[in-house]
């Protein structure tokens, strides 16, 4: 046996046995294999005086090795701090990039509806109803198709479950078309306060929930302010706080009817669950038949094909745009909502009323008074402290 091929045993000797014991070494012990190997035929190849050369060239790969792992890890290093810094840079923006949007469709909603109604004096509520109900309902599908969004499928049980919930939705959307017509939008955000009051009254009568008194207390500091606001203001006028008396009654019916029926609905779908976007859908496609319906017992279709407004492009980009932040609220408080918690999102929402009624009174050039501005700045602050009250 040559001493090349004692040399190979040997060396095949002591790498095998760790191998067969911490299999996870077999790489590196290869690589040694290789590299001994290599020194032990170099030397007999070429003498004792290349002893020095050879070591020279290990050492030099050695370091080389060293350096390309140093800078493997460094390189390595750099993409997860890079990772670590978006992270913390995505949980940092992110509530507030979801609270921006939330409070810009939700103001824009309620300015756009009122530009159209009174702006253009377009007295086709439910016509306007119907026609952002229908640009949901295409826009939600569309969504479905290419996969963006999961629906719970439609049934004839599921409908029959909730048609009296949409029938009050319905309701709820017209009067509230209407009051806004002949309502500023500081007063339609103050008065808006008031279906808190009955949704605690029918809590405590209808699932017996009881409020904490601090609760009670900016109850009734929010219909202090309604009150005062009521008799303070200059452009009052009976029809539309009338609409929107009836507004605060069917929204609160809404929630209070959507609560009971939720577990039914949940039970009617195949997966037992119904989302919020499933509940967009429901509750829009339903309302069309409805508003349909009504457009042609109010013979409203009759003002709206002979309404000069109508050839107005202008009126349907505005139109076509509250369309979509109807839609726009519904992501934006998911989002929101996912991004913080129930806390914040009823607090922020609460102080959103703010920059609507000052953005409502400029931008309409509404005429207000000393007294009716402090009633409607009372009842802001009134709607914060009873979102603070509701979290304690």
């Amino acid at each position: 046996m040559s001493l090349d091929t004692k040399s190979s045993s040997l060396i095949d000797y002591d790498i095998e046995e760790p191998e067969a014991k911490y299999p996870d070494v077999a790489i590196n012990s290869k690589k040694r294999e290789t590299t001994l190997y290599g020194i032990f035929h170099r030397i007999l190849k070429k003498g004792n005086n290349s002893v020095i050369e050879v070591a020279t060239n290990v050492a030099r790969q050695a370091t080389t090795n060293r350096l390309s792992s140093k800078t493997q890890a460094a390189i390595g290093n750099i993409f997860h701090d890079d990772g670590k810094q978006q992270n913390a840079f995505e949980k940092k923006s992110g509530p507030l990039l979801s609270g921006i949007a939330y409070c810009a469709a939700s103001c824009s909603m309620i300015l756009l509806n009122k530009a159209v109604l009174s702006g253009y004096s377009f007295d086709a509520g439910i016509s306007l109803m119907l026609y952002q109900n229908f640009i949901c309902v295409i826009i939600i599908v569309a969504l479905w198709f290419l996969g963006a969004v999961s629906t719970e499928k439609i049934t004839w049980k599921l409908i029959r479950v909730w048609i009296p919930v949409n029938l009050i939705f319905v309701g709820m959307l017209v009067t509230g078309m209407y009051s806004l017509k002949y309502i500023n939008v500081a007063m339609v955000t103050i008065l808006k306060n008031m279906t808190n009051i009955l949704t605690a009254i029918g809590e405590k009568y209808l699932f017996r929930k009881s409020q904490s008194k601090k609760v009670w207390a900016a109850l009734c500091l929010m219909i202090i302010s309604a009150v005062c606001g009521g008799i303070t203001d200059i452009a009052f006028d009976a029809v539309g706080y009338t609409w929107q008396i009836l507004n605060c009654i069917l929204t609160a019916s809404y929630s209070l009817m959507l609560r009971r029926v939720m577990d039914t609905a949940k039970q009617s779908t195949r997966s037992g669950s119904l989302n919020e976007i499933s509940m967009v859908l429901l509750n829009n496609s339903l309302s069309i038949p409805f508003a349909v319906l009504l457009i042609v017992l109010f013979n409203e279709w009759e003002y709206v094909y002979h309404a000069e407004v109508i050839k107005i492009p202008m009126f349907w980009f505005v139109a076509t745009t509250s369309g979509f932040l109807g839609l726009g609220i519904s992501f934006t408080s998911l989002w929101f909502l996912h991004q913080t918690g129930p806390t914040t999102y009823s607090l922020v929402g609460s102080l959103n009323k703010i920059p609507i009624s000052i953005a409502g009174i400029l931008l309409f050039k509404v005429p207000v008074s000393v007294p009716n501005l402090c009633s409607i700045l009372f009842g802001l602050f009134a709607g914060i402290f009873f979102a603070k009250a509701k979290m304690s």
